[in-house]
């Protein structure tokens, strides 16, 4: 008889089989040292193992069994036990199931497949992304028309501090941009008009230029690299501190605590930014006229007036709301896609602006392609 709470092997073989005699307890203490043992046993006829003199048998010794078992199995030997009850055999089953399976993985498509496929992919993923950007935009929707509704759960406050962040801090690099846009283009266009004798008409390249185009697109650009990623990482941070959790678990709405005063300053702010632009712009432009044409400001004041129509202004301006809902939601989005880790703030900041960037580019390329088949 074995002494209490130890585990022996007696190995005897012939020439069709091995018998693996264990006694005492199959137990976790036992386990480890045994597996050891049995850790140089070969498995070169079928081996049986007998179980009668064993005491007693845990979880752990079934899963030393079924190990067992399996490295019988992956040798091309078999393995039978014997005198084994009916407990001890019910306990190995459920060893047995709850034994982690090996998935087999299928060969990578390669050549014209693999394309195919990585095509396939990237498409699938562009329009689950664009749905849930949809998503996002119609819970703003939903929550501001709430809003309107019951105006005594509007926060005023927060909209204002986000106005000041988004529209007041972002005014000096968004007037030194647009300046500098309108010196380029003056001389660049005073260079090419010079050589046909046609250097008034910088004022109408400047004008058409700023006012249509680049103003407000340059502005929505500067606004999404600066803001789609603070709200990101504003909201992104709220989440991996479980600060959203807790808005559910007080009975706050997220998205009007978060997302409505975020997309609401953006709408109320981009479109003043793009004043201060064209403004800008126009004023960069004179300036550089001035100095490299000679065209006084009086008569850049007067070739802008007959030459400009306020039909530019508001092609531009009308853009403007358009850009702001696409960096709210862009950046309000990313930072609820945020883990709970440093690195998924940081790649989904980063995804927000360049995401934001290119749905603004390409809003852009749709407007003009718009108002150039209606003639505006």
């Amino acid at each position: 008889m074995a002494e209490q709470g130890r585990i022996e092997l007696d190995l005897s073989e012939t020439a069709t089989e091995a018998v693996l005699r264990l006694s005492g307890v199959l137990s976790v203490r036992t386990v480890s040292p045994l597996r050891d043992r049995l850790s140089a046993l070969n498995f070169d006829r079928p081996l049986v193992v007998d179980l009668a003199s064993v005491e007693r048998i845990d979880t752990a010794g079934a899963w030393l069994l079924a190990e067992l078992e399996a490295r019988a199995t992956a040798n091309g030997a078999s393995l039978a036990l014997r005198n084994a009850g009916d407990t001890t055999m019910q306990l190995l089953d459920n060893v047995r199931q709850a034994r982690p399976q090996r998935e087999e993985r299928p060969p990578a498509p390669r050549g014209v497949r693999a394309l195919l496929d990585q095509t396939g992919r990237a498409v699938v993923g562009t329009a689950g992304y664009f749905a849930d950007l949809t998503g996002f935009l119609g819970l703003f929707l939903a929550r501001l028309a709430r809003l309107l509704r019951h105006p005594s759960q509007f926060r005023l406050t927060a909209l204002v501090a986000h106005c000041e962040d988004v529209g007041l801090r972002a005014v000096p690099i968004v007037a030194l941009m647009s300046f500098l846009i309108g010196v380029v283009l003056a001389f660049q266009g005073s260079e090419q008009l010079r050589q046909f004798g046609a250097e008034v008409f910088v004022v109408d390249l400047i004008a058409i230029s700023v006012l249509r185009e680049l103003g407000i697109l340059l502005t929505a650009i500067i606004v999404a690299g600066r803001t789609a990623s603070a709200f990101t990482a504003a909201i992104g941070s709220m989440k991996m501190r479980e600060e959203i959790d807790a808005m559910r678990t007080l009975g706050l709405d997220p998205a009007v605590m978060l997302f409505v005063p975020r997309i609401l300053a953006l709408l109320l702010m981009l479109p003043i930014l793009g004043l201060i632009a064209d403004f800008m712009g126009l004023f960069g432009g004179a300036l550089m006229a001035w100095l490299e044409l000679g065209i006084s400001p009086s008569m850049f004041v007067t070739r802008l007036i007959e030459g400009t129509g306020v039909g530019h202004l508001f092609v531009g301006l009308v853009k403007a709301p358009a850009f702001a809902l696409i960096i709210g939601v862009v950046g309000c989005h990313a930072g609820m896609q945020v883990k709970g880790n440093a690195e998924s703030l940081g790649r989904m900041t980063s995804g927000a602006v360049v995401a934001a960037i290119f749905a603004v580019i390409l809003a852009d390329a749709l407007f003009s392609v718009f108002f150039a088949k209606v003639g505006i």
